[in-house]
């Protein structure tokens, strides 16, 4: 039987949402074995003077257990 557990993690990008993403997985699949799916919660930028600073991410991360 495979057993998954989801995890929530916040990524940052002064370039895209893209960037944040491929960063967050990048760093989840560092950290955490068997990563297997994500999904975006949640997208929000900041701003300064000059208009977007950066792009957040809020992703749930999906991975599976070991036997």
């Amino acid at each position: 039987m495979t057993v998954g557990k989801v995890t929530e993690i916040t990524a940052r990008s002064p370039e895209s949402f893209d960037h944040a993403m491929e960063q967050g997985i990048s760093r989840a699949e560092d950290t955490l074995k068997n990563v297997k799916s994500a999904w975006v919660k949640d997208q929000k930028i900041t701003c300064d003077e000059h208009g977007i600073d950066e792009y957040h991410v809020d992703l749930k991360v999906t991975f599976i257990l070991d036997e």
